[in-house]
């Protein structure tokens, strides 16, 4: 291949990648500025196509994939239950589709078990910081998501070198992983220089692009053990919404973690 053709396939994607991003971008910002059940209902959807999409690839056979459509819209469900009556109650409701879809034949039942239990864990978690924060908690975690990937992509690409996991994801570097932790540091020092959040942020904000990143390594071994390249193919340039979420969903259970250890340099959260 020519010089100026491996510089196309290497940069092949981005055009995609962009629209679909800014795409992404716009609803999410909206949501995130409007709050209440603009957001709630977005979690709600992305948590029942992750599950949709998971189901899908650990399904043993057709059949299993058509009950996939029916989980995904359990989970939905749910997590719009949780939404609309937070209670112990419906919070134990979000293990249903966990259950049900262990319980169904897998490819994997322990991988459709952990990985759905963060899937409707991340949902609730971010239902849960928006009703409980201010919409900085949320537009803090998404920039940080994205921002550690967008950098992590050019600098993987740009400058290369050895892989970061190579058996799990071999297109990510540690170049680009340690890209992602920068970019992730300017996000926490700048919400904290314009009074947005507490200084904390500047160390803890790497701590989550590095989750961030371990919920993009977890998805990635999940599509290799079950032999497929992309979630779905939902979003162009991107694969599904699990290839798309699956930082965030990392991101958010460590955050659920540190919440139980620590107050969020947001106002007292």
């Amino acid at each position: 291949m020519s010089a100026s053709g491996a510089q196309g396939a290497r940069w092949g994607d981005l055009r995609a990648r962009v629209l679909s991003g800014l795409a992404m971008v716009a609803v999410g910002a909206f949501t995130i500025w409007w709050g209440g059940m603009a957001f709630g209902l977005l979690a709600v959807v992305v948590s029942g196509l992750m599950i949709w999409e998971l189901a899908v690839m650990t399904a043993v056979d057709a059949t299993g994939r058509r009950h996939a459509l029916w989980l995904g819209a359990l989970a939905a469900l749910v997590t719009a239950g949780a939404l609309v009556a937070p209670s112990a109650p419906a919070r134990w409701a979000l293990l249903i589709p966990v259950v049900i879809g262990a319980a169904l034949p897998r490819r994997d039942r322990g991988v459709f078990a952990a990985y759905a239990f963060a899937v409707m864990a991340s949902g609730y978690g971010l239902i849960l910081l928006r009703l409980d924060a201010s919409a900085m908690v949320i537009l803090w975690i998404v920039s940080i998501v994205v921002v550690s990937d967008v950098a992590g992509y050019f600098a993987g690409r740009a400058i290369g070198g050895p892989k970061f996991w190579p058996a799990i994801s071999p297109k990510k570097t540690w170049s680009g992983t340690v890209a992602g932790w920068i970019g992730a540091v300017g996000i926490g020092a700048g919400f904290a220089a314009l009074g947005w959040g507490g200084w904390d942020l500047v160390w803890l904000s790497p701590l989550v692009a590095f989750a961030g990143q371990m919920g993009d390594i977890a998805e990635s071994a999940i599509k290799r053990r079950m032999g497929v390249k992309d979630s779905s193919n939902l979003i162009p340039g991107h694969g599904g919404v699990l290839d798309r979420f699956d930082a965030l969903i990392g991101a958010v259970v460590f955050l659920l973690v540190v919440m139980k250890l620590m107050r969020l340099p947001f106002g007292g959260l």
